[in-house]
């Protein structure tokens, strides 16, 4: 959704490495926006966009102006196999609608064989996936690691608005992160999410929504370990006026 970011600049150079013809799509999407005034707010600069695509060896810049990109489209409702019905699905009702259905429109007017999501919105990824899968979309869906800065936090073109004091508390949900990695396989699920709560708590200016441990494909909560070599670890919460996701992969 532009306001680029060295995370996406990393979508780019991967996506050099798959195909000949590496084309990006900015487009701030309103149908994933509960919040008008969210909408509005959202960081746009377009020729820094521009430039920075262009440094980084992009060929084609797709960058629709208003809603011109639903002219003659009807968004319809897609069934997301209950992947919209919790997590960010549950604090952000038709978010997950308004992304498939974006989506969807720029991979009709690009036409790619294969396209690359980050991986720090790992539940649209899921989503992406699910339904990419269940309409035959004729495109491969690729994942790619989180780029994070060095103190942890991960790169969201959100961070812009963070003031210095909310930057600094910000990297807690890394931290948080990665205290229930350390307690992963070996200590009970609601320990390890324990111990998790209990790092976001050293910054309580810091408003959590969830902090979860989840299936990786289904995303559906996980109660114990058993039978699961890997899982994934979800958190969200409210930095400032900024809500901010992150999650890490658990293995065994």
């Amino acid at each position: 959704m532009g306001a680029l970011h060295q995370g996406h600049l990393e979508l780019v150079r991967a996506a050099r490495l798959h195909a000949d013809t590496v084309v990006v799509s900015i487009f701030v999407n309103p149908l994933q926006f509960n919040d008008r005034e969210d909408l509005a707010r959202y960081p746009r600069q377009p020729e820094e966009d521009r430039r920075m695509l262009e440094a980084v060896g992009a060929d084609l810049l797709l960058m629709p102006a208003g809603e011109e990109i639903f002219r003659g489209f009807t968004p319809r409702t897609y069934p997301l196999g209950g992947l919209d019905s919790l997590l960010e699905g549950a604090s952000r009702p038709g978010h997950f609608q308004g992304v498939v259905n974006v989506v969807e429109r720029l991979l009709h007017y690009v036409r790619p064989d294969l396209a690359i999501f980050g991986e720090k919105d790992r539940q649209q990824l899921a989503v992406i996936r699910h339904v990419a899968k269940e309409n035959r979309w004729p495109v491969e869906i690729l994942g790619h690691p989180i780029v994070r800065d060095p103190d942890g936090l991960a790169l969201s073109s959100r961070n812009q608005r963070l003031s210095a004091e909310e930057r600094r508390m910000a990297p807690v949900l890394y931290r948080a992160l990665c205290a229930v990695r350390s307690m992963a396989f070996n200590h009970p699920v609601a320990a390890a999410l324990a111990e998790g709560m209990r790092m976001l708590a050293t910054e309580p200016a810091v408003r959590p929504d969830y902090l979860t441990i989840a299936h990786s494909d289904t995303l559906q909560p996980l109660t114990d370990w058993q039978g699961v070599d890997q899982a994934v670890a979800l958190v969200a919460a409210q930095v400032g006026p900024v809500r901010l996701i992150d999650n890490i992969t658990l293995s065994r």
